[in-house]
């Protein structure tokens, strides 16, 4: 295994940060690793917020489900689905356009969601801890004008950094699903209850475990919670923008 994709398996999530900052040129790297990305006709259909002001940060841990450790990180990025830069540019040439609509929303998620992975592993390259940050589709109300976003700007997700923890390090990377599970060849078949049964089970590594207890906290947890609630609502405002 080359070291691209020892640094892929071994690549965790961190929320618990050593109280130094990231230097510069290593900021520089990350960004650097972001703009490389697969782009669609190299437009480039995301901006990205670098979170300096302590109180937007601040802010912004408590809109994203109350997570402290955003505001304490060092390095903090808002990736959003960029709509408005091409649109202006359509206006400003005289080319004919139209209102981007929820395909052109969907390319630029896809946009900014590979630049940020571009990100992630490039930090991880420098022994930078990474986490993804979902919850910034939560609040609407609030994180529009706390960032002064466009009404055709979506913010995809938040990503903040920091040189992990001892006890992050020695953290053990939850065990993913089997491939046998996830790849299917040429057409979608849904799996059976057995099967999805036996995946939990094997992923589990737990001779005792319970599917049915699990599952059910799990779905309490998080697709039932609050906080995943309130992203469908607030993902719904943010599409009314998008919709013909």
């Amino acid at each position: 295994m080359n070291d691209v994709l020892k640094g892929m398996a071994a690549r965790k999530s961190v929320r618990a940060y050593e109280e130094r900052t990231i230097p510069e040129r290593d900021k520089e790297k990350i960004i650097h690793a972001a703009l490389q990305a697969p782009t669609a006709g190299n437009q480039v259909l995301y901006t990205i917020l670098e979170i300096e002001d302590p109180a937007i940060k601040e802010e912004l841990s408590r809109t994203c489900d109350n997570q402290p450790f955003i505001a304490k990180a060092p390095l903090v990025l808002v990736f959003l689905a960029d709509c408005r830069r091409w649109l202006d540019c359509y206006r400003y040439a005289g080319a004919p356009y139209r209102k981007p609509g929820l395909g052109d929303l969907m390319l630029a998620c896809s946009d900014a969601l590979i630049a940020a992975q571009n990100a992630v592993m490039a930090a991880a390259s420098l022994e930078i801890g990474s986490c993804y940050i979902g919850d910034i589709l939560e609040n609407k109300e609030r994180v529009v004008p706390l960032l002064h976003l466009d009404e055709y700007v979506f913010p995809v997700t938040m990503l903040v950094f920091g040189y992990p923890t001892e006890q992050q390090k020695n953290r053990k990377k939850p065990k993913r699903f089997d491939a046998k599970y996830i790849v299917q060849k040429n057409t979608y078949q849904p799996l059976d209850e057995e099967t999805l049964r036996k995946m939990h089970r094997e992923q589990s590594e737990d001779e005792n475990y319970d599917f049915d207890a699990q599952i059910r906290a799990f779905c309490k947890r998080k697709y039932m919670s609050d906080f995943s609630l309130e992203m469908t609502r607030s993902v719904g405002e943010y599409l009314k923008n998008f919709e013909d």
